[in-house]
């Protein structure tokens, strides 16, 4: 089922729920998702949609870290209940374990030892984590700290 759906499919839940929290989160994301639709010429697959989750999940964190600094901690709180909901519709986060087994697999692969040649690990250790959800600035700190 493409995610556009079961988001739709989720609304109607909350609505008949009234989870009002949780409707507004997901009405945010089926704004994203169509609001990419029709600005890409290609369909929506599924590598987009991710991204655009991942885009809303940037926003809510870096929303919330404003609002705490402004001292406003309900917004702050209320973003980050958005961010968990927009998180669920991500697949699972690669862990410690694999990121590290990732790592090591792209640099025995490569044979990269300068930190110059950080972006050809970078781009390895991520086609092992496809489908997987990992942070990049995460990832790259890893990768930088094996290097150096």
């Amino acid at each position: 089922m493409p995610l556009i759906d079961q988001v739709q499919k989720d609304m109607v839940a909350a609505m008949k729920g009234r989870q009002e929290a949780r409707l507004g989160a997901l009405r945010l994301i089926k704004a994203a998702l169509m609001k990419q639709k029709v600005d890409s010429p290609k369909p929506l697959d599924e590598a987009a949609e991710m991204q655009v989750l991942k885009s809303l999940i940037k926003q809510r964190i870096d929303a919330a870290a404003m609002f705490r600094q402004a001292g406003r901690i309900q917004q702050a709180e209320a973003e980050e209940a958005e961010r968990v909901i927009v998180e669920s519709y991500l697949p699972a986060a690669a862990g410690e374990d694999e990121i590290d087994a990732a790592i090591a697999a792209a640099l025995a692969e490569t044979g990269v030892t300068s930190l110059k040649q950080m972006g050809i690990v970078m781009k390895a250790t991520q086609a092992k984590l496809t489908g997987k959800t990992v942070d990049g600035k995460a990832l790259s700190e890893k990768v930088r700290s094996k290097l150096s």
